[in-house]
């Protein structure tokens, strides 16, 4: 890869740009507040601050409020604490920085202990999530520069003062309790806006390592602050390089690299002590900016970037860093459809759907049965997954357009192809492309049976065969392996699964060739009780199914072996995967996990407001990596259940129409 290319390329997508710039505003903000830490010795109170935030951050979070102001309210104590302890003759300011430190540590992770659920999120807040940065986070920081650089240039004398001269301070009267009360919120302030760029635990690296690898090379204040600046772009901008080649942590990325560059300094300033270079430190630090800024373009020669089109990417869409995941729901009285954020809870009317009875979907793409036809709509959020690395898109939802049929059964795609299989008992291939353009292109004739776009190809399962054919509908051969009366299919890592009379046949492909094995069931079943739709969470290897009136299938993919629950009837089920529950919700509106392997009950919680009355649409259960959505029409609402902590309701989505069907997307 030519150089430039390799330099450019990450800085291309939105969300790099956007973690530059975060960066870029950290790095100055850290300079200003961090020259002041290691001027006056006050590293052991930046890390202690830096992890007195965890009780404010896990507060806000148990309680879903903003987490910045958790953190500003648990720093502010913090920072209180410190100067109130400070004024004690008895005992150093550095043992009550140290009472305060383990203090609010211990509670933070008492806090964090209280909800299984937030070990996921700890990661995030301990070691940063730079690519995650929204365009309002940068808003955020922008305002807290805006706050500190006044701060910092209406303090300077007293700062002076107060760092060399403590008692000259109070004699020229700059009040020093002041001036220490001022730094301290600068040092709160840097610490609070920098902790979901890099985490608590590394933003003492951006907060420390600049400022003092500067002190090596400038002697004026104002100038280490700018070589501080400097030295923290320059490890912004080579993090973000090497966690975008290397699949590195970005934030740990960024702050091993400042970390890295104060000790290049320090060996740098012992080689000049050692040869004596000339020039004053002011001098040494503009070298050093210059050096910096200017040598890495000049390297790159002139050849010009080419501009490259990510993949999966469609005009006028966005990517973004992490998963977009959206619902769309109908509602089978009126026909309404709309389209749910779940990040943002932005609700998109996206048209109606005269007679809606099923729904499903693509993973972008919601396909609508209605009378006599299938309405098919553009969520606006999907996910391209390359195996090493994926990428996420968001875009407007908007209805596309429709389809002849009488009912979807199964919905699948990938980029060129989508396979929409009607009740008759045929398949219509849709052109992909004109899907993301937003028009409805047929391709071919409609194939008889069952199909799925796997592994570049279409597997077709009709009478007692599943067919290998092209995209385009042409043979290519027939896995030996029979299924009788085919029912049910799942695309997943390890394989195309289709439900059977006897089993489930598992198709995997290799180097271009497909091979199917039976998976069979681990005794005879009767019709009634076949596995005949599968559920599963995206890239997971278990499926779940309902067994009739006897309970529900667990069919582990990996392992080849099928559970059975005898739990009753269920209305509902699915499976979050490896080491996750098999989630099953019951005609009484209460939801139950079970352990995929055994059976064996884990938890249960009532989700549903009223228990499900006979003859309406069943809910669903829809399941991501980290929530569950359980639809409740009754009360107009989705239910967002966290898996992992009791099937607790996280939160709960209310909207103006009855969600009777449900699809997630973009995941």
């Amino acid at each position: 890869m030519p150089l430039v290319e390799w330099l450019l390329t990450p800085f291309e997508v939105s969300f790099v740009q956007r973690a530059l710039w975060a960066g870029v505003l950290v790095s100055c903000l850290c300079a200003v507040a961090g020259t002041w830490v290691v001027l006056r010795g006050m590293a052991f109170l930046g890390d202690a601050m830096s992890h007195g935030m965890l009780p404010g951050v896990a507060i806000a979070s148990l309680l879903g409020g903003n987490l910045f102001l958790g953190a500003a309210a648990s720093a502010g104590a913090m920072a209180f604490g410190v100067t109130a302890l400070g004024r004690s003759r008895r005992f150093s300011q550095d043992t009550g920085i140290g009472l305060l430190f383990v203090g609010m540590l211990a509670l933070g992770v008492i806090l964090v202990s209280h909800s299984e659920s937030f070990a996921v999120d700890l990661t995030a807040f301990l070691f940063g999530d730079v690519l995650a940065v929204r365009a309002r986070d940068l808003g955020y920081l922008a305002v807290a520069l805006a706050v500190a650089a006044p701060a910092a240039l209406w303090g300077h004398r007293a700062f002076v003062a107060l760092t060399f001269d403590p008692r000259k301070a109070q004699t020229l009267g700059m009040r020093p309790r002041l001036a220490h009360a001022v730094l301290l919120g600068l040092v709160t302030l840097a610490i609070v806006a920098s902790f979901q760029v890099v985490g608590t635990l590394l933003v003492f690296g951006l907060l420390i390592a600049p400022p003092a690898a500067a002190t090596y090379w400038a002697r004026r204040i104002p100038t280490i602050m700018l070589g501080a600046a400097v030295l923290g772009v320059t490890a912004t901008v080579a993090g973000l390089l090497v966690s975008w080649h290397a699949g590195t942590a970005a934030g740990a990325t960024i702050a091993l690299i400042a970390v890295v560059l104060f000790f290049l300094s320090a060996l740098g300033a012992r080689v000049r002590d050692r040869v004596r270079l000339p020039g004053a430190g002011g001098q040494h630090a503009v070298l050093l900016a210059v050096l910096v800024v200017v040598l890495p373009p000049a390297g790159c020669g002139t050849e010009p970037a080419r501009e490259e089109v990510p993949h999966g990417y469609v005009e006028g869409a966005e990517e973004t860093a992490e998963a977009q995941p959206r619902l769309v729901v109908a509602d089978d009285r009126t026909g309404a459809v709309r389209v749910v954020d779940l990040i943002t809870e932005e609700v998109t009317d996206v048209g109606r759907v005269d007679g809606v009875r099923a729904i499903t979907g693509d993973g972008r793409f919601a396909y609508l049965t209605g009378a006599g036809s299938v309405r098919i709509v553009d969520s606006g959020a999907w996910m391209v997954d390359h195996g090493d690395h994926v990428h996420y898109y968001r875009a407007r939802a908007r209805e596309v357009g429709s389809v002849p049929g009488d009912a979807v059964v199964n919905a699948d795609s990938d980029p060129t192809v989508a396979a929409v299989a009607l009740g008759r008992g045929d398949t219509t291939l849709l052109d992909r492309q004109g899907l993301d353009g937003g028009a409805v292109t047929t391709r071919g004739e409609p194939l008889g049976g069952i199909a799925l776009p796997y592994a570049e190809h279409l597997l077709v399962a009709a009478s007692d065969r599943v067919a290998v054919k092209t995209r385009d509908g042409g043979d290519v051969t027939t896995i030996e392996q029979a299924c009788q009366s085919p029912r049910g299919q799942a695309v997943t890592r390890k394989g195309v699964v289709f439900g059977c009379a006897d089993g489930a046949l598992l198709v995997t492909a290799k180097d271009g060739s497909f091979t199917g094995e039976k998976i069979p069931y681990p005794r005879a079943v009767p019709e009634a009780e076949r596995a005949v739709e599968f559920r599963h969470r995206p890239g997971s290897t278990t499926l779940a199914a309902r067994a009739g009136d006897l309970g529900a299938w667990a069919l582990d993919v990996r392992a080849k072996t099928w559970t059975l629950l005898p739990i009753g009837p269920v209305v509902a089920v699915n499976a979050v995967g490896e080491a996750g529950p098999l989630l099953a919700l019951t005609a009484d509106g209460v939801l139950h996990g079970y352990d995929a392997k055994s059976g064996t009950p884990i938890a249960q919680r009532r989700v549903l407001s009223a228990p499900i009355a006979e003859g309406g649409a069943p809910p669903v259960i829809e399941v991501d990596p980290n929530r569950a959505y359980v639809n409740d029409a009754g009360v107009r609402a989705v239910h967002e259940i966290d898996y992992n902590d009791g099937l607790r309701v996280a939160r709960t989505i209310r909207l103006e129409i009855e969600p009777a069907h449900m699809v997630e997307t973009g995941r």
